[in-house]
């Protein structure tokens, strides 16, 4: 056996989660050790958000230039070189990978063991020749695309996040199982480059968002050309190609619906759902508990501490939230918990998630059929960007915002879909987090023109029946016999 270490911390995993408990640990003073067995930056920096908007950020540059005409500028048809794109989503990794390299947590104080981890008893893990001895252990090793359970999946050549991104050739048709962000997002990717597109969905697309505002998504992905299938039963799915080689594109790709239905395409995304990394970890020696089910889960308590009290488990091997900005709060509240003893607890009442198609969809908080489920009585205020003078200036008045607050003003849920609305939700992030009123919120001086008036004019909507209402009216009426 080779080298014996004791620390301090020792997490689990390079992602974001991970990296950020490290970082922190270490900077604060604590020893850490950080064991990560494939990549550094995690599914983030390498199979997901980064790529993702890469890739969107390339597609919306071939698309735009199809609303030219109607601000007097001449359309082109735009070229698509796919292997070009797929070299600028590279360069984009690239150009962030020394943010998150070992080089760097190296230069933090923290030791970086290169190997899958497993342990081996309730306070040791082994990493390679290496067994790590910790006083608190926290597992962030992420979550890998779950595969639904289809008939003759296994036997074709898909694709997930992990293998979309090394894509060499473009398809001609995609079919994708799962109209949740990943989805919808690689839909209209795809579409846009040039790919015909098929989405195939169990339920409604984007179905955790409020109906009214992902319906705008869903008409524009329509619109761009992307065929939708809700309620979407399949039976088996079936194909020619190498089953090993997914990135080749050598085959045919056949989906048969149970209502007699049969879909074709050269390329199968499988985006329904994600499963926790738990596997290799032997968490049984460890006496980590994790949940029942057909994507078991670590199950922590409010302080992230696992049924082990000396391993913690952030993202998403814990069941939560499967977001980075989860995973990064989640790391907070662990530095907390181990190095400073404060019983910081999880609370993701404004956690917020976005949808980063064009239009956007951004929500925080409750949605309105969830809001009406829980409270007796509840107030909707709306603000279509139509009525927002910077969206009619840019010519783009796709969307609105959306908020639902109780009859006396407490923030519930905001949802924002239009252009850049992941941005501008943060206010009614923080407004939810601290617990402001809507009165906060129509108070607010909003630069003019901006989107952000938007939000604004959605928070004055709660005061408009009373204050344009019969009874002011007569209050003012009254008042003026005073005015001199």
């Amino acid at each position: 056996m080779g080298e014996r270490l004791k620390t301090d911390i020792c997490v689990i995993g390079g992602g974001s989660g991970g990296l950020s408990v490290a970082a922190g640990a270490a900077q604060m003073g604590a020893q850490v050790v950080l064991v990560e067995g494939h990549k550094m930056g995690g599914d983030c920096l390498n199979y997901g958000c980064v790529p993702s908007k890469a890739l969107l950020a390339a597609a919306e540059r071939a698309h735009i230039g199809k609303s030219n005409a109607a601000f007097g500028v001449a359309a082109a048809r735009p070229r698509v070189d796919f292997a070009a794109v797929m070299g600028h989503v590279r360069e984009t990794i690239e150009a962030i990978e020394p943010v998150d390299s070992v080089e760097r947590f190296g230069g933090l104080g923290v030791r970086v063991i290169e190997a899958m981890g497993r342990f081996i008893d309730a306070k040791t893990l082994q990493a390679g020749d290496t067994l790590i001895t910790a006083k608190r252990f926290v597992i962030a090793t992420g979550s890998r695309a779950a595969l639904p359970d289809i008939s003759g999946l296994k036997s074709v050549p898909y694709l997930t996040n992990e293998t979309i991104f090394s894509l060499t050739r473009q398809p001609k048709h995609l079919l994708i199982i799962g109209g949740g962000p990943i989805g919808m997002e690689m839909a209209q990717a795809f579409i846009r480059l040039g790919s015909a597109v098929t989405v195939l969905e169990a339920d409604k697309v984007l179905a955790r968002e409020d109906g009214e505002v992902s319906a705008h998504v869903k008409s524009q992905l329509i619109a761009d050309g992307v065929q939708i299938i809700e309620g979407a039963a399949i039976s088996k799915i079936s194909g020619t190609g190498n089953g090993t080689k997914a990135r080749r594109l050598d085959g045919k790709i056949t989906i048969s619906l149970q209502n007699g239905e049969t879909l074709s395409g050269d390329a199968l995304l499988v985006a329904a759902g994600r499963t926790p990394n738990l596997t290799a970890l032997e968490l049984d020696k460890a006496g980590v508990d994790i949940s029942d089910g057909p994507h078991p889960h670590i199950i922590v308590d409010k302080r992230l501490r696992s049924s082990n009290k000396k391993i913690f488990a952030i993202g998403d091997v814990n069941g939560g939230p499967q977001f980075t900005h989860a995973a990064g709060y989640q790391a907070g509240l662990v530095i907390r918990n181990i190095l400073f003893y404060l019983p910081a607890k999880v609370n993701f009442a404004a956690l917020p998630r976005v949808t980063y198609t064009n239009p956007e969809l951004a929500s925080v908080g409750l949605t309105e059929a969830e809001a009406r489920a829980k409270f007796a009585a509840i107030k909707v205020l709306r603000w279509p960007f139509e009525e927002n003078d910077r969206a009619r200036a840019e010519r783009d008045m796709r969307g609105m915002v959306k908020v639902v607050t109780t009859r006396n003003g407490r923030i519930l849920g905001a949802s924002i879909v239009g252009k850049g609305a992941g941005d501008l939700l943060a206010p009614w992030t923080m407004a939810l987090a601290q617990g402001l009123p809507i009165s906060a919120m129509a108070g607010v001086i909003a630069p003019y023109p901006t989107r952000g008036e938007a939000s604004k004019r959605a928070a004055g909507d709660y005061y408009t029946p009373t204050l344009f209402g019969p009874r002011t009216r007569k209050i003012v009426g009254f008042l003026s016999f005073f005015r001199r």
